[in-house]
């Protein structure tokens, strides 16, 4: 058994990483982190977690390192390269959730997010947790930096044709909505239900923190820098994210080419689900479980094609993709803990 230590619990994310975690049959969680609410009953803040009997809630000065294999960082940017930066030797393997240690460079981070990055030595050795682009990496890795949501759902739903180079970079758009776990679960007037029921709306147009790192993960790939149109959407549901990318064939390629590289890069993917012909996925059918569907459709436009993604924001997303990827670094079977049926209705 592997002892874990889940820091800022208290979110969204970090109970969905408890609620993971909990069921995993070779993880211990030894202590849950949120200095807000220390002293408290877990499952006080999550009366779903009742009977599970979980450690209460502690701040991280308590906790006793030397019993502690993993770390599961749900902390927001900036608070969690400070404390992985502090613990980084007292531990095997840090997962962090967080956005602190996805892009490389120090600067587009200060730009991207508005404040310096404090460890930046730190940024050549974290590897970034995109698990079916990844997977060789992460097996070795001590500090995995697992994707935003948004980056998660449109990546997955291009990386085949990146590979293959069948798409034309300079022209992607993504088109991106999202449930409304992914903001958080602090207070805000601008989440409460009758501001968001009942109505759709873009936010962060033309200048959200998730299109740096979808690039820099393009480039990665492509050895090209490009820019891509991205706009996020809040629609009014729980949890869950769509993802629709409109893209320009290249090289001669042709929608059953494009068809045929999609079935071939996915077959022997766990949690990927390529669609047949015809079929729209929908997040419904992915609540609460670790996977991604992707359906291709031949667009209008001759030569365009349209790549829709569907998954659960707070799982494949978040908390499922971050156990996924500590599965592969444990050399564990990639699916251990992740095998949850989705939530219907």
């Amino acid at each position: 058994m592997k002892n874990a230590v889940i820091l800022g619990s208290t979110g969204y994310t970090g109970a969905e990483a408890v609620r993971l975690i909990s069921g995993h049959p070779k993880i211990n969680i030894v202590a849950l982190v949120g200095n807000t609410n220390v002293g408290i009953p877990y499952e006080s803040l999550y009366p779903n977690f009742q009977g599970l009997k979980l450690p209460i809630i502690k701040s991280i000065n308590d906790i006793d390192w030397s019993n502690v294999d993993v770390i599961f960082s749900c902390l927001p940017h900036g608070a969690s390269q400070d404390v992985i930066s502090k613990v980084y030797n007292l531990v095997d393997t840090i997962i962090d959730l967080s956005a602190d240690f996805r892009l490389k460079d120090p600067n587009l981070y200060q730009d991207t997010y508005g404040e310096k990055h404090l460890v930046p030595e730190y940024l050549p050795d974290s590897i970034y947790g995109l698990t079916e682009y990844n997977r060789a990496k992460i097996q070795d890795a001590k500090l995995v930096s697992c994707p935003g949501c948004y980056p998660t759902c449109a990546l997955l739903a291009l990386l085949p044709a990146l590979e293959k180079s069948v798409i034309d970079l300079d022209n992607i758009i993504i088109d991106a909505k999202s449930g409304a776990s992914g903001t958080g679960r602090k207070s805000r007037k601008s989440l409460h239900f009758s501001e968001i029921t009942d109505g759709c709306h873009a936010y962060s147009v033309a200048d959200h923190r998730h299109a740096p790192e979808i690039e820099q993960t393009i480039k990665d790939i492509t050895s090209k820098s490009i820019k891509v149109s991205f706009t996020p959407h809040l629609i009014p549901m729980n949890r869950g994210m769509v993802s629709t990318s409109y893209v320009k064939l290249v090289n001669g390629a042709t929608y059953q080419d494009l068809r045929e590289i999609y079935h071939d890069r996915y077959k022997n993917e766990p949690f990927v689900k390529f669609e047949d012909k015809g079929i729209s996925p929908h997040s419904r059918y992915i609540k609460g479980s670790n996977v991604c569907k992707v359906a291709l459709f031949e667009d209008r436009r001759p030569g365009w094609v349209i790549i829709i993604s569907v998954i659960d924001n707070l799982t494949k997303g978040s908390a499922g993709q971050a156990l996924q990827n500590y599965n592969i670094t444990q050399g564990w079977t990639e699916t251990l803990g992740l095998m949850n049926i989705s939530i219907f209705p």
